[in-house]
């Protein structure tokens, strides 16, 4: 059956007429399926291979050389069946019960199947989940502890720490912090890093410097961190903040501290240019001379629309408003490609689309993936590296919360991206970022096709939350 067939005739959650092989026929104790994906190539065990992937009636992978019998069968010739990709730097921790619903959209129309909020996420963690574990999602979903917010509401110590700690007894997979957009001593850090490395959990780190004359030293903090305590250690963007300047120095740094059995961890979006808020610290006094920009330099996200010094003190003061800086800002070549190249490097978007109309997102919010995809074969980066550092990686960073996802194997759960390698790349713009991206067929989540040709089909999504020990 082809797949345009399949999909006006079909789904996961009814079984239509049975196509079973005439050598199956009267077997009725074999094992079927309500779903057989055939003739696509997966990249399982070190080697590319075209099996038959099976799905069984609670969601979940069986993996064979041979054929499956099936309720129906999807014909994936011509195309890469990959484990759901997963964001492990998604955004949308601004008003996400208003939200939510147009962020996950367009993470699973990038073939995201799992987008966790670790640069930012919750200071409410048990709130947070049982209120959206209450409604219906277009991906799986899950969030860190947000130190920030934290910070904000109290000012001891002791009390932040409790705060923290109650978010990861809630299930935060892990604790995040931003100490570029809110500076923070380093003896205040080391508690929250001893907090994640006591709970088995990863700290994030958006880091302190940005500038050309100190990025490095923030980089160096960050490793300190992990010797002191024993955490896990994810950089947040490196090309944005830490390896701007210095990439291959802070990269040699990074590769140092793993040598000497530290584990760090960073990742990259694939755009030459970065987006934040007019109010945040990035464009206090001084930013024209640190970033070598001006005004006019600066384009409100959504409407295209170029800033005047007027504009920029009017939108500061607005709060929310989020600003673009110029293509090349960040050249690829000496940041995001030396990154790429590093097996502690994945993909994460920080980013994700907050709304239909008059969408003040970066483009990265809709189409990082397929971007990312794209960006490295052209620079001659293998399909399965590129996969790698957005399905095993993530679930490495994030174990064991992630253990049956990212991952095709007998008994893993079927989050699944069905993609056209040919034609797979990023849609958005900074003009019009809500765009989805193409070359994505079929995306299914938790067993069932959640987006299939550019149609959004069943809301399946569950909750990723951090096993507490008891």
């Amino acid at each position: 059956m082809q797949r345009r067939e399949f999909i006006k005739n079909t789904s996961l959650a009814v079984a239509g007429t049975a196509l079973v092989p005439h050598f199956l026929h009267g077997q009725m104790n074999i094992q079927r399926y309500p779903l057989v994906i055939s003739g696509g190539k997966a990249f399982i065990d070190g080697k590319w291979q075209t099996p038959y992937i099976g799905i069984t009636a609670d969601g979940r992978l069986k993996v064979s050389a041979t054929e499956l019998p099936a309720d129906q069968y999807f014909d994936a010739a011509g195309l890469i069946v990959s484990p759901g990709f997963i964001d492990i730097l998604a955004d949308n921790s601004a008003n996400p019960k208003r939200t939510y619903q147009t962020f996950e959209k367009y993470k699973l129309t990038d073939g995201v199947t799992t987008p966790l909020q670790m640069h930012g996420g919750s200071h409410e963690v048990a709130a947070y989940y049982d209120y959206f574990e209450q409604q219906p999602h277009w991906t799986n979903y899950g969030v860190s502890t947000k130190v920030m917010s934290i910070r904000w509401r109290y000012n001891q110590l002791p009390e932040r720490l409790r705060d923290v700690e109650r978010c990861l007894d809630a299930g935060a997979l892990g604790v995040s912090h931003s100490i570029e957009y809110q500076p923070t001593p380093y003896s205040e850090l080391l508690e929250y890093a001893r907090l994640a490395a006591r709970y088995d959990r990863p700290l994030f780190l958006h880091l302190r410097y940005s500038s050309e004359e100190k990025e490095l030293d923030g980089v160096d903090e960050a490793i300190r961190l992990a010797k002191d305590t024993g955490a896990r250690v994810h950089l947040d963007h490196l090309h944005s903040t830490g390896g701007t300047f210095h990439m291959a120095a802070a990269l040699e740094k990074i590769r140092a501290a793993r040598r000497a059995g530290l584990e760090i961890t960073t990742d990259v979006y694939p755009y030459s240019y970065w987006a934040t808020y007019l109010h945040s610290e990035r464009f206090a006094p001084g930013w024209r001379e640190q970033y070598g920009l001006d005004y006019g330099d600066l384009t409100v996200v959504g409407t295209g629309e170029k800033l005047t010094a007027s504009t920029f003190r009017q939108y500061r003061a607005l709060k929310g408003v989020l600003v673009a800086v110029p293509p090349g800002t960040t050249p690829m070549e000496k940041t995001v490609d030396l990154a790429l190249k590093e097996d502690f490097c994945m993909i994460g978007s920080d980013g994700g689309i907050e709304r239909e109309q008059h969408a003040n997102n970066h483009p990265r919010g809709a189409g990082a993936f397929a971007t990312a995809i794209r960006h490295g074969l052209q620079i001659g980066i293998k399909l399965e590296t590129i996969l790698e550092k957005m399905t095993t990686l993530p679930r490495q960073l994030l174990r064991p919360n992630l253990e049956n996802r990212g991952v095709l194997r007998n008994g893993a759960i079927a989050d699944l991206t069905i993609f056209d390698p040919d034609t797979i790349d990023g849609a958005a713009t900074v003009a019009n970022p809500n765009q989805f991206s193409k070359g994505i067929e079929t995306v299914i989540l938790n067993g069932k096709i959640a987006y299939t040709q550019g149609h959004l089909k069943v809301q399946n999504g569950q909750a990723i939350r951090a096993k507490v020990k008891s």
